[in-house]
């Protein structure tokens, strides 16, 4: 009998320079990424990262326009059903949101755990299984379990979208690829109630959850061809495989994600988000500011198709002035220039940029959309008559503002706590959805009270608010960065998980 020969084992220090690793940290141990390792995500070809962030983003985005569809789901299931208009608004609308925003509390950790592509491809077959069931309900009850559960699932790509933007791509590259993502989720906010006005009008209000289902389902199938990006699980992997070849069991990879079990994962992570947000100031401040921003889209997802009937236009029609809000994405292109411009000449002239560099955007936007809402407050019946396209105008200039919010403070909150910037937009999330759930609740009862002038005005006097924020964060924001032990500490593992190509 012919015993087969075992394969040598390679030595550690040869092993490593052929996986492309290295030893690092104070440990002799511990193993990390080699700056151009070609499976780093950051590393990866063009054409790879193309096709992952393109589907990603428009899971983003055709997830975020079937959440606006509810307002029309809610306006035809009220009547379909025969039940009141906020329990309507609750079912459609407000338990979407509000399990989303649990969802951006639990998911976006496991992501950074476990790694971000099971839970593209896992939940987004769940979500077109369970919008047949909001399809086919014949109860209020029934709608509102597929409503909450698609919510929830609808999280993934919402909240865990900017972690795989960062595993992929470098700080200069991000400047230029947060807007794409941003601008696409709130297009989607903006094409939901065009998308559910002419498939109702077409098709009836349940076959806006049926053509749901058939574009997550081709998603998912999509999906299935992306890679997982989340460099602390790749390098676990690698490491795992460097112990297999030299028989070196004492290597360990540098993971600051790492965990025993689901108990620890609960234990040490999935409250990440909440202690955030109730920790860190900064993180509080963009949550509170970008919530109340998202809350005002979705009240008007509510109220805009009523303002535009009384200029006297049909149902179809009177959806159609949301892209305005939509297309409000275009000018933050020149924003964007701007920024990238002013980070360029820093750089050319030595000087370190720090995160409270980047938000012109935001010192724009605060203004625009002061001056925007109040514009429209004055533009609308009864009080003023005159065309609809005068309050068109403050819309196309209230989705710049918004999305310039998203755009600057997110980027602001992402290069302030890097390797944690899921978790932080995980508790931005949790913000943003509970208020976006809360405004279609009172909105009506709101503009029905004070009329819509008024209640327009109320709006107007908050957004000043948002005024005051960005020379707050201007003066004391590298103060508050430093004290964090999240964003100081941050900075470190940044430095030893990612490869930023010099």
């Amino acid at each position: 009998m012919i015993v087969p020969t075992p394969k040598p084992r390679l030595e550690v220090n040869q092993a490593l320079k052929i996986q492309g690793l290295k030893r690092t940290g104070d440990e002799k141990n511990l193993v990390g990424w080699d700056a151009m390792n070609p499976r780093h995500p950051r590393n990866w070809s063009s054409s790879r990262k193309a096709y992952d962030a393109s589907i990603i983003i428009f899971l983003e985005f055709y997830t975020t326009a079937v959440s606006t569809s509810g307002a029309t789901a809610a306006r035809n299931a009220q009547h379909h059903f025969g039940i009141s208009e906020t329990l309507s608004v609750f079912t459609y609308i407000s338990t979407y949101l509000l399990a989303q925003g649990i969802g951006s509390i639990v998911l976006p950790p496991y992501s950074e755990c476990y790694g971000r592509k099971k839970l593209y491809v896992g939940s987004t077959a769940l979500y077109s299984i369970f919008c047949v069931l909001i399809s086919a309900a014949e109860l209020p009850a029934a709608g509102a379990i597929g409503r909450l559960i698609t919510g929830f699932l609808s999280a993934v790509p919402s909240a865990v979208i900017n972690g795989s933007m960062q595993d992929m791509f470098d700080t200069k590259e991000m400047i230029w690829l947060t807007l794409p993502y941003m601008a696409m989720a709130n297009l989607g906010i903006a094409v939901g109630p065009v998308m559910s006005a002419y498939i109702t009008a077409v098709w009836g209000w349940k076959w806006v959850f049926y053509v749901a289902a058939i574009v997550t389902g081709i998603l998912t199938i999509l999906l299935l061809a992306i890679r997982e990006s989340r460099p602390t699980v790749l390098l676990t992997q690698e490491v795992r495989h460097l112990r297999r070849i030299t028989g070196d069991h004492s290597l360990q990879a540098l993971n600051p994600d790492k965990v025993l079990d689901l108990r620890s994962f609960a234990r040490q992570f999935a409250f990440r988000p909440v202690q955030l947000l109730f920790t860190e100031p900064i993180v509080a401040a963009v949550s509170i500011v970008c919530g109340i921003s998202t809350g005002l889209i979705y009240l008007f997802t509510d109220i805009l198709p009523g303002v535009y009937e009384s200029f006297g236009l049909t149902t179809t029609q009177a959806s159609l002035p949301f892209l305005a809000l939509g297309f409000g994405f275009l000018p933050n292109f020149g924003t964007r220039f701007l920024e990238y411009r002013k980070t360029a000449r820093r750089r050319q002239r030595g000087e370190r940029v720090i995160p409270e560099h980047k938000l012109t955007g935001y010192i724009i936007a605060a203004p625009v959309l002061m001056v925007a809402l109040w514009w429209f407050s004055w533009t609308i019946p009864p009080a003023v008559h005159v065309h609809y396209s005068a309050s068109v105008v403050p819309l196309f200039l209230t989705g710049f503002a918004i999305n310039e919010f998203g755009i600057t403070l997110v980027g602001y909150m992402s290069d302030s706590y890097r390797s944690y910037s899921a978790s932080g937009f995980a508790a931005l999330g949790l913000v943003r959805c509970m208020l976006a759930a809360s405004f279609p609740l009172f909105s009506g009862r709101m503009f029905s009270d004070l009329g819509p002038n008024k209640a327009m005005c109320v709006l107007a006097s908050l957004a000043t608010g948002f005024c005051f924020l960005s020379p707050v964060l201007r003066i004391y924001g590298e103060r508050l960065r430093k004290s964090s032990k999240f964003a100081a500490h941050c900075v470190d593992v940044d430095a030893e998980n990612t490869c930023e190509r010099t």
